[in-house]
């Protein structure tokens, strides 16, 4: 029998309203969501209530995104839905973490908010952005990248699909050069330049909080963006090393396909990472989690 892994969804995925009908119907959802206000006021009404500005201020972003992927997550476990393994799309892979046992709901909750704060200040101190390149290969992306001083290859989603990061300046020429290499580029609504060198300093500050973090081995196998393997060794040096290095998605999810997993089930908003799962194999099943309905679905499918 093939095992279940539960992926955990990155910035971007926020909605306006997310949450909501969970935190409504799901008692489960509901007791994070409360359990997330004891340690940051109003994350419950940034979810339900904010509007998508300022949602998608990435110092609230990510303590949002975090909860709801919780929520969604440990709901299914109370309904019987048990994760084999688990991984998570950039601060997704916090949330993951808290999951499988590396530290609590509320530890994670206070890493999440620091790390979004740094990282947005980190984003404020420079013009930059990012775009996400369709129809070239990897190795294509990385060339054209090289042609430029601040342009870099961050994430690596899965076959066709390569996000790139870098100053604004250079992302236009960039962009066009893609188009001349028949890629389309797609400019990201992202507040800064994620995984890559434009957050050294954010991932410095990070590895100041995580001093005092309790962090402990993780009771499931999760998968680490950095490593694209699961997490052994000196979890609070991956943790620093993820915020200015590459999301290695794609050899991610291969890596926990060799490893049993047959059922991928993604969990917060949206349904990005069900879409990357798909096209990098045919042969799995994948389910996306994120409203009561949905979550209803999947315990029925595989509860």
């Amino acid at each position: 029998m093939g095992k279940t892994a539960f992926i955990f969804a990155g910035q971007g995925a926020q909605k306006p309203g997310m949450g909501k009908d969970l935190y409504d119907n799901i008692p489960a959802a509901a007791q994070v969501f409360d359990r997330a206000d004891k340690v940051r006021e109003k994350t419950s009404w940034q979810c339900f209530e904010a509007d998508e500005a300022t949602l998608k201020e990435t110092k609230n972003t990510q303590p949002c995104i975090y909860t709801m992927d919780y929520a969604v997550a440990e709901a299914l476990r109370e309904a019987g839905v048990k994760a084999d393994m688990v991984a998570g799309y950039s601060l997704g892979e916090l949330a993951a973490l808290a999951f499988a046992g590396a530290f609590t709901f509320e530890e994670g909750l206070r890493l999440v908010s620091e790390r979004g704060a740094l990282m947005q200040t980190a984003s404020e101190a420079c013009e930059t952005g990012m775009t996400a390149v369709l129809k070239l290969s990897d190795e294509k992306v990385e060339e054209i990248c090289g042609r430029y001083n601040q342009v870099y290859p961050v994430n690596f989603n899965c076959d066709g699909q390569v996000s790139v990061a870098g100053v604004k300046d250079e992302l236009g020429e960039f962009n066009q050069a893609v188009k001349a290499e028949g890629g389309l580029p797609r400019v990201l609504q992202v507040s800064g330049a994620f995984h890559s060198p434009f957050m050294a300093e954010a991932a410095e500050g990070f590895a100041g909080v995580l001093e005092s973090a309790e962090i402990s081995e993780t009771e499931i196998p999760a998968y680490s963006n950095y490593t694209s393997k699961a997490y052994e060794g000196d979890y609070r040096d991956m943790l620093v090393k993820q915020i200015s290095n590459p999301v290695r998605w794609k050899n991610e999810i291969r890596n926990m396909i060799e490893a049993g997993v047959d059922t991928f089930v993604e969990v917060g908003p949206g349904n990005a990472l069900a879409k990357m799962v798909t096209r990098i194999s045919k042969d799995v099943t994948v389910i996306s989690v994120n409203s009561a309905e949905s979550f209803r679905e999947a315990v029925e499918r595989i509860g």
